[in-house]
């Protein structure tokens, strides 16, 4: 809500003081701008002030109701840029931008503008009412939009699967039902698939109510639903996922499963957490359509690729995947056991929680609640008879011991763990307790990884980067010159972003008999990558750069995802 444009209309004697005071009460209730809820309480006209502004500011007025602009102006803004201000992207002159607003007195959107865009901005004015349509009309009206993806997926045969459950908070049961509570729970839902969201965050402070999605690894504002649903929205995802909506003081978990079609089934995890202001919902889309589960297409180099499916075939021994939170472990160990998986081999896993389900695995989901440990599933599965055991994640001494110990009695061992490195990971073991010779012993290979965006294949172009920008990334000085670079220069496949989808960048790391000699003398994690390195493995930046010079990512992701080399 821009006051000064309201101060605007007072000095103009357009409205008095105590009328503003009321179109701004009228804006923040119906979530509109102070133009529309003026027109609407009946104090002055759209023509009225549009035409006032004009004249006091010296912009010119333009009509947008035949307004077609080309795809690559449109593709200059960000859609949620575009609606939060609520401006259009008019023209393109050369290195200034012209955008059509009816407040060319918001200064603070206008910087937002220029930094985002790296354009100078300039501005003409049009009808608020006819931005808001025009909006509607370039990039889909949110209200319509729901239904359009309802349609689009098939949403005759929506449905949550299995939620039925009784509430003892009458008030709030009821407001779930509420059509508007219902179908904007909807929306989000299938938006985000749509989108090919990771994860929805329904997030609550004190004047907005913000949903935002990742997308691509990159968090994006995607809709502010009014304010007064907020409790009904966390509600509706609570009886969704079958949690207690009257417990609001407590973290919970859970999960609602939404059939799509007859065919199409997607999991979402959820999480709820009480803030300073009401309950915080993540969801995170687990998709089975869209899990890639061939260990060729993930992204790894031919010959990691090649040291890698060699260790997972291998009778015994352990084969650790480290990299932080949603940097696609999970994803690299189900390919992994997607590969192993065969009507002749046991195959036995510990997660929290399963996120997919395979026929011919057995799966467990740990709840550390109730005694059911990574450490107790794994002492459990040794008397089952196991080939191959899956553990979500080594957190301890005791569960790193147990798996030490099975991947030196003949059974394989895949396992992930938090470090930034591979050579690290050896680092972390033995600081975990485990000795350096069972170390040495019990591991075949380490993989260490990240997850970058990837450049969009409908506006990919080349890009000079300055040879000293590259020597401080970490190309070699004698490799600057052929270097080559792509960007994406937005576009709407990509909604302006100029990346498409994500690309892995790969540390693999055997253990070559150098490497586990100097595990068992006892060298540090530097020492063993300078040795790593010294064999032809690759670290993670220099994984990265290579995916730059191949085109399939940015220097700038390649920056942002791994460390520089020391």
């Amino acid at each position: 809500m821009n006051e000064r444009l309201g101060q605007v209309f007072v000095r103009g004697k357009l409205i008095s003081d105590e009328q503003l005071i009321e179109a701004i009460k009228e804006a923040k209730l119906g979530g509109e701008g102070l133009m529309a809820a003026i027109a609407k309480l009946g104090y002055a006209t759209e023509d009225t002030m549009v035409q006032f502004l004009s004249k006091i500011s010296r912009r010119p007025l333009v009509e947008l109701s035949s307004f077609d602009p080309p795809s690559e102006t449109l593709a200059l803004i960000k859609p949620e840029i575009v609606r939060k201000y609520t401006l259009i992207p008019f023209a393109r002159q050369g290195s200034t931008l012209v955008v059509a607003t009816a407040d060319p007195y918001n200064l603070a959107a206008l910087d937002d503008l220029k930094f985002a865009t790296g354009f100078n901005i300039q501005v003409v004015l049009a009808k608020e009412g006819e931005i808001n349509a025009t909006i509607s009309r370039l990039y889909g009206d949110q209200n319509a939009l729901l239904d359009d993806v309802v349609a689009e997926l098939g949403a005759e045969d929506v449905q949550v699967v299995d939620t039925t459950q009784e509430f003892s908070v009458d008030e709030l049961a009821r407001a779930t039902d509420q059509a508007p509570v219902v179908k904007i729970t909807q929306f989000i839902l299938l938006d985000a698939i749509k989108r090919g969201a990771s994860d929805i965050h329904i997030e609550p402070y004190e004047k907005v109510l913000r949903v935002r999605y990742r997308i691509d690894g990159v968090m994006h504002e995607m809709i502010r639903p009014p304010l007064q649903l907020k409790d009904g929205i966390i509600s509706r995802i609570k009886i969704l996922a079958k949690l207690d909506i009257s417990e609001r003081r407590l973290p919970q978990d859970g999960r609602i499963k939404l059939k799509i079609s007859a065919k199409k089934t997607v999991d979402f995890r959820v999480s709820i957490l009480p803030t300073l202001f009401g309950e915080k919902a993540v969801l995170r889309l687990l998709d089975p359509s869209n899990l890639m589960l061939d260990m060729a297409k993930l992204g790894y180099d031919p010959e990691p690729l090649a040291y890698l499916q060699k260790a997972i075939h291998e009778p015994y021994g352990m084969v650790l995947v480290t990299g932080p939170t949603g940097s696609g472990k999970t994803v690299a160990l189900y390919s992994a056991l997607s590969e192993l998986n065969s009507p002749d081999v046991n195959i036995s896993t510990a997660e929290d929680p399963v996120e997919f389900n395979f026929m011919g695995i057995n799966q467990v989901n740990v709840h550390a609640d109730i005694g059911l440990t990574f450490s107790a599933a794994l002492r459990s599965f040794l008397r089952q008879d196991p080939d191959i055991i899956l553990i979500g994640e080594i957190r301890d001494l005791e569960t790193a011991e147990i798996g030490v110990k099975a991947a030196l009695t003949g059974h394989m061992v895949l396992s992930t763990l938090h470090t930034n490195d591979a050579p690290s990971t050896i680092t972390r073991l033995q600081n975990m307790g485990i000795e350096s010779f069972l170390v040495a012993s019990a591991v075949n290979l380490i993989t260490a990884q990240r997850l970058g965006r990837r450049i969009c294949s409908e506006c990919k172009e080349l890009v000079e980067i300055p040879a000293a920008a590259l020597i401080n990334a970490g190309v070699k000085e004698d490799e600057v010159e052929a270097f080559k670079a792509w960007h994406g220069k937005g576009c709407p496949r990509c909604n302006g972003t100029g990346y498409k989808g994500r690309v892995g960048f790969y540390q693999v790391m055997p253990m070559f008999p150098q490497i586990r000699e100097a595990v068992l003398r006892g060298a540090n994690a530097d020492e063993i990558g300078k040795i790593s390195q010294s064999l032809g493995i690759p670290t993670l930046r220099q994984a990265a750069l290579r995916k730059v010079t191949e085109g399939v990512t940015t220097l700038e992701e390649a920056l942002r995802v791994t460390l520089a080399d020391d």
